[in-house]
């Protein structure tokens, strides 16, 4: 299990959910953490990566690398969102199986799960049904992921494990208004609509489908809890288990930024996915829940929005 001198790679440290894990490692006083820039290392390249696990021997392997985005970018970059991460998490669980890596947690997303899956949507809902068309690219690579973990359980008793959050938000999100998932895109432009006088702001679909939202560091919590035990199963769902409709979460963003204007659905637009609540019962029997709630998480990723926004993330997906 974990030690304090544990030689720990977090693939993705820069992104929202890597350096959320970065943090919650160094706050609890591990010291031998690993990472490399993209620059430093093209998670997309077999043979460096290869020669990077060879280098650096890491002990534990925590994997939050990917190429993500809202409906807009997996729309309109279909083979990007397929392809690229199909090479990152193959290359980081190939390498990490091959030099013997004590552990690793591959992180995914809770679009695995098929379109229409009963709510809430448990493990065992995982290719029981067609997937939501919109981000489908994204869900297959990260299907592949997860069954790359569970085949290494099963054939090489490797102690890997997939944890599937719902929809995340905190320090570090994607507030790029072309490719942000739709927490952060809606304080982005709240925030901008309201320096403009508290002009009305345009959101996509009708407001009706429900989401669950969980703050980046509630999920850095799971992903230390889970690298201090065997776990039992090869998935785990990572949630809150409670939703909300999108035209609340509206308001109550547009109510936390301070904005005043209108809000105008545009129905022309896809809603995705009606409902995607997770079933977190399994990880909540092994010993892990959540800790933040929304309004709270809201508030601190605002604060940090205001403080940032002259470095704040923007997504460019070239073709």
């Amino acid at each position: 299990m974990l030690h304090k001198g544990s030689r720990i790679y977090i693939a993705g440290h820069r992104g929202m959910v890597g350096s959320a894990v970065k943090r919650k490692l160094e706050r609890e006083g591990y010291n031998r953490l690993i990472s490399r820039t993209s620059s430093e290392l093209d998670l997309r390249n077999q043979q460096a990566v290869r020669s990077f696990f060879r280098e650096e021997q890491p002990e534990i392997v925590v994997d939050a690398a990917a190429r993500v985005g809202g409906i807009m970018a997996n729309n309109e970059y279909p083979w990007q969102f397929l392809y690229e991460n199909l090479e990152i998490q193959n290359n980081i669980i190939a390498a990490a199986h091959e030099q013997d890596v004590d552990k690793l947690i591959f992180l995914g997303s809770s679009c695995i799960y098929p379109k229409h899956a009963d709510q809430p949507m448990s493990e065992e809902a995982l290719l029981t049904g067609p997937l939501e068309p919109t981000n489908q690219w994204y869900a297959i690579a990260k299907i592949t992921g997860v069954k790359m973990v569970d085949a290494l359980r099963r054939q090489y008793d490797h102690d890997y494990v997939s944890l599937m959050p719902t929809n995340l938000y905190g320090p570090n999100d994607n507030f790029d208004l072309k490719t942000s998932h739709v927490l952060p895109a809606m304080i982005r432009k709240f925030h901008d609509a309201k320096e403009k006088g508290h002009a009305p702001v345009p959101l996509w679909g009708t407001g009706a489908p429900m989401r669950e939202f969980l703050h980046v560091d509630d999920v850095a919590d799971a992903v230390f809890f889970t690298l201090n035990r065997s776990m039992e199963h090869d998935l785990y769902n990572v949630g809150t288990g409670k939703d909300i409709r999108i035209k609340d979460l509206a308001l109550l963003i547009q109510d936390i930024v301070g904005h005043k204007g209108d809000i105008n659905w545009d129905t022309t637009k896809p809603d995705g996915t009606p409902r995607k609540l997770m079933d977190v019962s399994r990880l909540e029997e092994a010993g892990w829940e959540y800790s933040i709630e929304l309004e709270e998480g809201i508030r601190m990723t605002y604060e940090w929005f205001k403080e940032h926004q002259d470095e704040i993330k923007e997504l460019k997906v070239e073709g």
